[in-house]
Order: C-alpha cells, then structure tokens, then sequence
C-alpha cells in the first residue's frame, strides 16, 4: 500500500511540474534558513561546552552600588582570590588569579609575534583544562615558565619540538616552554588565549601589581573558580557574599558567582541582577526560522487547496470504489512528505552553499555536521514534520469531499473555501512586513549611534600598544622622530585608547558633594599633547600645558563629570583624590571637554577624570599627517619605531576601525535580519505567484469573454490583482502594531536609541505593496495578452 501511496505521489509531482517546482523551492528554500538558524543555535546554545568542567567553572563577579545605582563588573581585587581559597576551601577545589587577556610580543631569534594570553596563577590550566599537545596541566607552576598554543608552536618552531625551548617576552626576559595545547574552540570564551605565563612573572614584573597584593579596592584583575563536586553557583554564591565587606569599602560592595554555562547567554546585568543577554537572539533568530519555515508550508497549503477541484474526481472515484478517508488522509500526506524530502537534499545544498557566506554574518565558524548521527535524525525528524505540517491541512480538505456530488459533476468549491488561502496570504506578508520593519529599525538604530558627535577627530588616528621597556625608555626621543618624520602632526601617551577606559576610580570628593555618594569616574592618565594630538573640544578652560608646572595637580574633565558634580563653575573649583596606592592629594580643575564616546555608543558618555600621569601609560596615540598618503606615513613611522624598538614587530590600530568595532553586534543583527526578511519576501512571493498562476488558469473563460466584450489589458489587470492587493493592505494592520510593540521592547535595551518614525512603516507598506503588485503582475498581464480565441475554444 505505502508503495502505490508513493508511486501515486510521484505521478502527481510529475503531472503537474510547475505547481510541483514552487513547492519544492518554496519549502527548500524555507528548510534551508531553518537549518541554517538551526545550527546557528546548536553553536550558541553549545558555546564553552568544550570546557571537561563546564558545570562547575565560574567566574567571580562584584556588585558596587553607586548612588541609586548597583553595577556589576569582572575586575576583582587580589585579596579576594586567597580569602576564598583559605576560608572557602570546601566550596572550592580551585581558585585561581588572572590578568586580562591582552598582547605581548613572543620572539624566537627573528621571529616576533604580537599575541594575547593571560598571566594566570597555577590552577587556571587546571580549572580550564585546555587539550594539552604537549606538557601537562602544571605547566606553568614554574615562575620562569610559559604554556603557548599549537599556532603559536607552528608559527615560532616551525616542526621543532618547543619544549624547553626559550621564549622571549616582550623584549625582556626569556620563559622557557613547558607545554603546548590545542587552540581553544572559536566557540568559547577563550578563543583569543594563546598562551598561559605564570602570575609570579607578571607580580615580578609589575610593581603596581605588588602594591596591589593588599589593596581591597583596586578591582584590576580577574577570578576564576572551579566549584567542588557537589555544589553549584546558586548553593555557594550567598556564603561569599559578603566577602568584600569591612575592608575599608564605601560602595557596598557584594561579591556573585557566575556559572560558565550562563557567560555567554546569560552575561547582562542590572542594578545587580542577572537580567538576561544574548538569549534573547538566541530566542528571536528561533521563531524567525519557525516563521520562515511555516511560509513555506503556507505556500504549499494554499496550491493544494487552491488546486481542489482539479484532484476532487480523483477523491471521488477513491471513495466510491471504497476508499476510506484515513486512507486518502495518509496518501495526501505521503505527498507532502515526498515534496518534503525532496526540498531536504536541495535545502542541504543551499546551506553548503551559504554557509560560507552565512559564518561571516554571524561571525562563526560552522559546519554542516554530515557525520553526526543526532543531525541526520534531527534532518529526516525535521523532515517529515515539515511534509505533514505543510501536508494537514490539505489533507484534510481534499479528503472531505463528498463523492456523489464530484462523479456527478455539481461539487463546487465555493466562495468560503478561498477564506483559508486569504488568511494564509495574510499570515504570509504579516510576517514578511514585520521582518521588514524590523530590519530597517535596527539599521536606523545603528545609524542613529554613528551619527552621535564623538567629542574627537577620530580621522587619521592610530594607537600603538606599548608593551616593550624600549617604547618607555626612549617615548621623548622617539616622539620628536616621529614628528621630525613629517609622518605625523602629533603624538602622545595615555592610559587608555580613545575608544576605551581602562580604568574606573573612586574616592574623589569636592565641595558640595553628598557625604553618602561614592562616585566613581573613568581615569585617564595622559601627557601634555594627548588632547592636541585627538583634537579634543573645549567647552570652558584649558588643555594641558608644559608652560605650567602646577598642571600635574591638575584635572580637565568631561561635560557628564560637570553635571555629575553639580558645579556651576566647574574651572578652577578644587577635586581631592583619595587613592589607596597614593597620598591624598587637590587637584584644580582647568578645562571642560565635550564628552568623548569612548565607550559603547549606544550610552550615555561615563563621567572621564583625565590628569597628567605618566606611570599609567600603556597607550601611543599618533596623529598622521593628512598631506601624506597612510602607505608612506606609516612607512616612516615603522623606520622610527624600529630605531628605538627593533626588537618587536610594528603593530597599531586604526582608531576609526576600533570606533567602527563598537557596532560589530548590531552590524551583525541588522545583516541576519536582512537575511532572514529576504528569504521571507521571496517565499511569499513564490506563493503568490503561484497562487496568481493558478487564478489566472481557472479564469481563463471569463478573461476571453470579458476581452471579446472589450475589456482592456488594465482592466483585466486590475480584475486579477485586486484581491491580492486587498489581502496585503491586511497584513500591513496586522503587522504594524506587531513590529512598533517588538520593536519598542528591543529598542529598550539602549540608553541611547532612535525614534521610531511614522516614515518606517509607510515606505515599508508601499515597498511590499510594489512587491507584491510586480508579482502578481506578470501571471495577470500575460492572462490580459493571451488570444481570447484560443482560450474560448479550448474551455
């Protein structure tokens, strides 16, 4: 039986090639933007789990509250790490210090890289377990030694056994290999670690990362834990607490345990609470694909049905020849299924085929998973589900009609069995509308941050990491090269990039300020030229000087700082700064600047404190010289650098690159949905066009009559179209609403956020309106401009 089912099927597909075409296309095209979100979310649902102690990894955070607010961050104080590992060590079975994961040059004889890695305390490997090549997970309980990835192995050694080799480290002192592990997962939080140096070097190295060792306030570090067996983040969280308390701490500080399964998922919070993240993509990009795919299978409902009449003396010879209904159900699903797994191999190509393109939108690295047994279950289970969801209702429909009258010649579809296909119709282009209104809201939030004032001249900027003693030993002679060079217009040191704060200070206080707040203001250190070389913009005041020796007790601070501090007269008025790792000291202030974006902008600009300190300095930030190209500017800056640096490669950033960096994920958001709403528009399309097609035949009668009664092509053409030009109007008070609510809840999460215009919607309407009038078109003119003859004689 199941086999005649199949052969029946087949005959069909066959007889009618067109109608057979868009549903193949139609459901392969939907098949493929649902695998290809499908494994989209099998990589964010799966990211970390690399980890052999996923479960119990955890990362320390700490809550401040500050005013009204409570804000919640990674960077620890050092003292915490031993408190929990002596007090807390039934909790824990291992505790571990780091620094942030940042670049350092390796060199080999001539062979120099500039790579991130952590300097971490013994237990990081251990807690992180990386597939170690060579070495173990001890590999780096020497002071002296250094753990690197397999790229990094290649890159330095070539074939070479690197154990024991020497490596040098940032043009200083050489660590000795004693281990060498797989680069992590792209998918997982330390895709950019490449390689592991241990914490006694980085204390040895650092004086302020000494001094560091008994200051309870300065959170410049970060903490990771692996728990005990039996206890998770929830059970061990609430005893550390309050670990933080009674160390001299006037921002109530709290301390949160945040499981590795939940950083990157689950990584936002607010006022101290963990409200969410990335899973709200993880979530919308999920009932896309479901959506995507059921206009697919709204395609294949509407041609069946529309094409009844043209299989109902089928259905009613099955019946008189007794043909139970179940049985016509089951052949009519058969079908379906059939179309299905036909549109699965040519979904499969389509995702080969995209998803090179599609990893780049989405920033992954995936791959179909053709021997993984669970995808092909996933695949086939998928399958047939699409074949009898898209099959149902047909099924159902066409199995229902009444025998007698088919072999009689009296069954008429009538007028209510189109409302279904309407209203299908309908579901369609709501769907496609919203997405549309939703891609164009997205871009316009993203432009709507582009065009921020940035406080700066982002043009021409570069930043260069300073990480050899070379580029601190010789910064004023090299500095006076670069100009002599002719290559730049200016340079200068700071503590952090211009489009970064590296650091968050507090302990500031002034006249007026309320004795309960404890405010905390990003803190840049800088040299005299830092603000000549950025092109920074005063509102009041001055810049730094070299002509005023008082200007290293001095402050310029940004319009937020202004109206944070309340001063009316904010240039001239007295700042004292009570630092844990210096003596209290005034600080004037002599200058107010516009507010930088240095941060996300999508925010409102952090309060910015910046005074003259050179101790800080981790930055060079070099103006070109606009009347050289950036070949030969750059040219001349690498032969200056070399001079004074020669032991390192000459890497640097362009700062409109990094400020362009800040839009990565709603670049990234905004270029999926215009994918997705793409694929939605050209289903529906494909559905009304065979829908137009198949109106188009079963009216070819009175399109002959009306001609030879002197209808014109227009009128014929208004005749076909209106309906589905009703049907679209709709969908557009549908969908409206739908896409202003959704829409509005997104636009919530940022501060700073565009408008919704009434101008979004409109061009949004007459685009889909055009869309579908153009599709339509085709099937209704070439109806207008067939041969009434020829159609009279053959009806």
């Amino acid at each position: 039986m199941f086999k005649n089912y199949v052969k029946i099927a087949w005959r069909n597909l066959v007889k009618s090639k067109v109608y057979s075409f868009i549903n193949i296309i139609g459901l392969s095209v939907g098949m493929a933007v649902a695998l290809l979100i499908s494994l989209w979310i099998w990589d964010e649902l799966s990211y970390n789990k690399s980890f052999k102690n996923y479960s119990h990894i955890v990362r320390v955070l700490e809550t401040s509250v500050h005013g009204t607010e409570t804000s919640t961050f990674r960077s620890m104080p050092i003292p915490l790490a031993a408190e929990m590992r002596t007090k807390y060590n039934q909790d824990f079975k291992f505790v571990s210090l780091s620094s942030w994961n940042f670049f350092n040059i390796l060199s080999y004889g001539e062979k120099k890289l500039n790579k991130a890695g952590m300097f971490a305390q013994p237990d990081l490997p251990t807690i992180l377990t990386p597939n170690m090549i060579k070495g173990t997970l001890h590999c780096i309980d020497d002071p002296t030694s250094i753990a690197i990835n397999e790229t990094i192995a290649k890159a330095l050694f070539g074939d070479a056994d690197p154990v024991n080799k020497l490596i040098k480290i940032n043009n200083k002192n050489s660590l000795k290999v004693t281990g060498v592990f797989k680069d992590f997962p792209y998918s997982s939080e330390f895709k950019d670690v490449s390689f592991f140096a241990p914490w006694a070097y980085f204390k040895n190295e650092n004086d302020w990362v000494k001094n560091s060792e008994t200051q309870w306030d300065n959170n410049s570090f970060q903490i990771y834990a692996q728990l005990q067996d039996n206890f998770t983040a929830e059970s061990v969280g609430p005893k550390i607490k309050k670990l933080l308390e009674g160390h001299d701490r006037k921002d109530k500080p709290g301390v949160l345990l945040h499981s590795m399964a939940k950083w990157h998922l689950y990584g936002e919070f607010k006022n101290g609470i963990n409200t969410g993240g990335d899973i709200q993509f993880v979530w919308m990009f999920g009932i896309i694909g479901l959506f995507v795919l059921l206009l697919a299978c709204i395609n294949f409902m509407n041609l069946s049905t529309a094409r009844s009449e043209k299989r109902a003396k089928e259905v009613g010879i099955r019946k008189a020849v007794g043909s139970q209904r179940k049985q016509l159900v089951l052949q009519f699903l058969c079908e379906s299924v059939l179309i299905a797994l036909i549109a699965l191999v040519l979904a499969l190509l389509l995702t080969l085929l995209a998803l090179p393109s599609f990893n780049s939108l989405s920033d992954k690295h995936m791959d179909v998973m053709w021997g993984n047994a669970f995808f092909w279950l996933f695949a086939l289970g998928f399958t047939i589900f699409t074949g009898l969801i898209s099959g149902s209702y047909p099924a159902l429909y066409l199995s229902s009609f009444n025998s007698v009258k088919v072999l009689k010649g009296t069954f008429k579809a009538g007028k209510l069995a189109a409302i279904p296909r309407k209203v299908l119709v309908v579901m369609q282009f709501s769907v496609s509308v919203i997405l549309i209104i939703a891609t164009i809201i997205v871009y316009q939030q993203i432009q709507y941050a582009k065009n921020r004032p940035i406080g700066y001249e982002r043009n021409g900027l570069i930043t260069v990491d300073m990480t050899t003693p070379d580029l601190y030993a010789h910064y004023a002679a090299m500095r006076q090269d670069v100009i002599n060079s002719g290559a730049a217009l200016n340079m200068a040191e700071s503590s952090s990039p211009t489009t970064a704060v590296y650091s968050n200070q507090s302990g500031f206080d002034w006249p007026g300020k309320d004795a309960n707040l404890n405010p905390t203001f990003g803190t840049i250190g800088v040299t005299h030229d830092f603000g000549k070389t950025i092109g920074w913009q005063f509102i009041d005041g001055r810049d730094f000087s070299r002509d005023y020796a008082t200007d290293t007790a001095a402050f310029v601070i940004n319009e937020a700082a202004v109206k944070y501090m309340g001063l009316k007269k904010p240039v001239g008025s007295i700042v004292k700064y009570l630092s844990s790792d210096r003596a209290d000291k005034n600080y004037r202030i002599i200058g107010v600047i516009k507010d930088m974006i240095m941060e996300s902008p999508f925010d409102p600009v952090k309060p910015t404190i910046f005074l003259m300190d050179y101790n800080w300095a981790s930055e060079i930030t070099i103006k070109l010289n606009p009347k050289l190209s950036s070949h030969v500017a750059l040219a001349k800056l690498e032969s200056v650098f070399k001079k004074y640096n020669p032991g390192s490669p000459f890497e640097y950033r362009f700062e409109d690159d990094e400020y362009a960096n800040k839009f990565e994920a709603e670049n990234r958001v905004s270029s999926l949905a215009t994918f997705f709403a793409a694929f939605a528009v050209f289903i529906s399309c494909l559905g009304l066009f065979g829908l137009a097609s198949f109106t188009a035949e079963q009216r070819t009668k009175e399109i002959g009559v009306r001609k030879v009664l002197g209808a014109t092509v227009f009128n014929l053409w208004r005749l076909l179209s209106k309906d589905f030009v009703v049907l679209v109007f709709l969908s557009f008070f549908i969908a409206i609403p739908v896409a202003w609510y959704a829409m509005s809840k997104w636009l919530l999460n940022y501060e700073y956020r565009t408008p919704i215009s009434v101008w979004v919607f409109a061009v949004t309407a007459v685009g889909a309106l055009f869309i579908t009038i153009a599709t339509v078109s085709f099937q209704a003119i070439k109806a207008a401009l067939s041969n009434p003859v020829r159609s009279l004689r053959t009806e």
